[in-house]
């Protein structure tokens, strides 16, 4: 078996990954982050996921003749397993704190990392589906490997996303005066740790199975659209609190984070 395409895959979701843990470094040196730049990150985020939903994983389906019933069911299945990691989250993690993680014993970080591998488990998925037309015609040469326009553009757009999400993990931990930068930045990228895991177990079974692929498309949209709309743009409310209009500075951030990836449309 050859493990190159997998290790491939799940670096490029340690890539995505790693963004979480880069939201933690601008605390290395202040206190907090400014609230409109808090709340234009998580509109771009959004936006951006969104874009590269629709241009990039939902028009390969088009392009691919994939019939709409598949994507369609693809699509909702997404959306299911988001909602069930929703649930998950919320029946059994609200008592987990982000300073939980740097000061937990292996105990707790156990069961942290367990409520935070479904929460995370779909990014990774998009991403591993992203990567399904690896070493085909028209992608960009990477170490050996031809990998898809889109699965540098979904793994990028989730590194984004990641970033104010590990940011909102960073704060409450700088507030722990025990509690120093490794520890933080660490905790941070824990949260995301599950993404690439997610990303190699899907990136093997839409191989496996090249007939289901518009499903896998479908799939991964429609856990990216519904994780925008349940998940990102809800935080970047949440962020802008003591803004006297936050919505504008979480529309601003959409709208450009949706027309940056506009252009790779022509491309893919």
């Amino acid at each position: 078996m050859n493990w190159g395409p997998y290790v491939l895959v799940f670096v490029a979701g340690l890539i995505a990954a790693f963004g979480t843990s880069l939201g933690a470094v601008p605390l290395f040196w202040v206190d907090d982050i400014g609230d409109k730049l808090d709340v234009g990150l998580w509109g771009f985020a959004g936006g951006l996921m969104a874009s590269a939903s629709v241009f990039g994983l939902l028009f390969e389906a088009y392009k691919k003749n994939s019939g709409w019933l598949l994507v369609g069911a693809g699509i909702a299945c997404g959306i299911l397993l988001v909602i069930f990691a929703h649930y998950v989250v919320d029946h059994y993690g609200p008592d987990f704190q982000p300073e939980d993680i740097a000061q937990g014993d292996f105990q707790t970080i156990l069961n942290i990392l367990l409520v935070l591998f479904v929460h995370s488990f779909p990014e990774g998925l998009a991403i591993g589906v992203s990567f399904a037309e690896l070493n085909h015609t028209g992608g960009i040469h990477i170490l050996g490997f031809t990998v898809p326009i889109v699965a540098i553009a979904i793994t990028g757009s989730l590194a984004i996303h990641n970033f104010p999400e590990g940011l909102a993990t960073a704060i409450p931990i700088n507030d722990v005066d025990s509690i120093g930068n490794g520890r933080m930045w660490g905790a941070a990228f824990f949260t995301s740790l599950p993404q690439p895991i997610g990303a190699v177990i899907a990136f093997y079974f839409v191989r496996l199975a090249q007939q289901f692929l518009g499903f896998g498309y479908g799939f991964a949209a429609g856990s990216m659209l519904y994780l925008v709309i349940g998940d990102v743009l809800p935080e970047g409310l949440e962020a802008g609190e003591s803004l006297s209009n936050p919505t504008w500075y979480l529309s601003a951030g959409v709208i450009v984070g949706f027309v940056v990836f506009i252009p790779l449309v022509f491309v893919l």
